[in-house]
């Protein structure tokens, strides 16, 4: 009577036998592999925490930017701490503005909330970072908001 031992390959490519699985070097090296690949997004994030925790001095107000995508107009907003205004359909609220001490020109951090007509729930409420737009966006069919800079006078 024969024995048959089956040899089987794993979805990492290794193989082994019979019906126990054997952790083997193969498959820690490739889960060292995917931390690997995942190292550069980590150091991105850890840049980005250390960056949010920079020292930063509070502003009076901010200039915004808001698109129509319907009509292709662009408006910029003035507006000060606390400050609302309306536009077209929806209204833009100016919670807050930073910028990192010592370099007013540099970046500038506004806490936004914005409201559509009608509706009590915000379409957008938090930070918005002007070098990166992209990172918080305004999720509306027909406008776009972003921050420009913080005034600081």
């Amino acid at each position: 009577m024969s024995t048959r031992t089956l040899v089987t390959r794993s979805h990492s490519g290794q193989l082994w036998r019979g019906g126990k699985r054997r952790p083997s070097l193969l498959l820690q090296t490739g889960a060292v592999r995917r931390v690997l690949r995942l190292a550069p997004l980590l150091l991105v994030l850890l840049g980005t925490a250390a960056r949010a925790q920079e020292a930063v001095t509070d502003a009076p107000g901010a200039t915004l930017r808001a698109l129509d995508k319907l009509s292709g107009k662009v408006t910029d907003i003035q507006l000060s701490n606390g400050a609302r205004q309306a536009l077209g359909r929806i209204e833009v609220e100016l919670g807050d503005c930073r910028y990192p001490e010592g370099n007013p020109s540099g970046d500038a951090y506004a806490f936004v909330t914005i409201r559509e007509a009608g509706k009590a729930d915000p379409v957008f409420r938090g930070w918005m970072v002007a070098s990166a737009p992209a990172l918080n966006a305004v999720d509306h069919p027909r406008y776009d908001v972003w921050v420009m800079r913080c005034q600081t006078s």
